[in-house]
């Protein structure tokens, strides 16, 4: 893990497939339907899903006219990649794995650190504005990932559309844990476009810097980078840094690295702000 900036986010803002959300949940299913090309099939299904989200961004030119919701390009990806390796897609088999991809189960790394997030800031929230207030040792636990300073809001910030975002949450156990669940449907434009990262800058009402932007894929780390967050590479399939001359502030390969990211922020913004009041302070002469 390695950290570049000081600052104690006002938000984490995650991407949600590949992140959250295991998007190669669907090979088992994918397996019983075409035995020995599951694997195939997912890989492929995932790589047509995101460069159909991309060309069709390109495309658009400032405009939406190419745009379509996730979930039909989530279908064209599905039934390019059958034909692709030869394997009859029947209405069945369609109806079955796209149902997979409704529900897709989430990593088990994700709820329990999303509950450590928001039991912090509820903790915060509730605590007593006082000197002598004393720090419960459960507190203390599950403020851990975000010591010192406000806990950060929580949000997700998603290429699918929000029907599919709704189902996927609820799914996966994680109702209630963000205070925002954004989709790129609302300015129908595909991540890497700025657009769509500035939905979570305007959702906090906070510049890009404040906000730690988390994901499992390097293209999207490197997007959110350039358009100015603050970056968590969740590298969860150890893949190689894309070259794109771009470097996330920090990576890790689950979400304790994160929570240890985050808590590396809070601290040194923490001390930040400490040295700036001393600076103010103003000293008697001779002291």
């Amino acid at each position: 893990m390695s950290a570049t900036t000081t600052l104690s986010p006002k938000a984490v803002i995650f991407d949600a497939y590949g992140t959250l959300f295991d998007v190669h949940a669907v090979i088992a299913a994918a397996e019983q339907i075409f035995p020995g090309r599951g694997d195939a099939l997912s890989q492929l299904w995932r790589q047509k899903q995101i460069e159909y989200t991309q060309l069709r961004t390109l495309a658009d030119a400032g405009g939406a006219a190419h745009y379509r919701p996730f979930w039909d390009i989530t279908l064209d990806a599905l039934r390019f990649s059958a034909k692709k390796l030869q394997l009859t897609l029947g209405r069945t088999a369609e109806k079955r794995l796209m149902d997979e991809y409704a529900c897709l189960s989430a990593f088990p790394d994700a709820v329990p650190a999303l509950h450590q997030l928001r039991d912090a800031a509820s903790v915060s929230a509730s605590r007593p504005a006082s000197k002598s207030a004393s720090r419960p040792a459960s507190a203390a636990s599950a403020s851990a990932g975000t010591s010192g300073g406000s806990p950060p809001g929580l949000a997700i910030l998603s290429n699918g559309n929000p029907q599919m975002l709704d189902v996927a949450v609820k799914s996966a156990g994680m109702s209630g844990l963000f205070d925002h669940v954004l989709s790129v449907d609302a300015v129908r434009a595909y991540k890497p476009a700025p657009a769509a990262y500035a939905l979570g800058t305007q959702a906090f009402d906070a510049q890009p810097r404040e906000i730690v932007f988390v994901s499992s894929n390097g293209w999207d780390v490197a997007g959110a980078t350039w358009f100015g967050f603050t970056t968590f590479w969740l590298n969860r399939q150890n893949a190689p840094l894309e070259e794109l001359g771009v470097t996330p502030h920090g990576t890790g390969a689950g979400m304790s690295d994160l929570l240890a990211f985050l808590k590396t922020l809070s601290t040194a913004g923490r001390a930040g702000r400490a040295g700036a009041a001393a600076s103010r302070t103003p000293h008697s002469p001779g002291a």
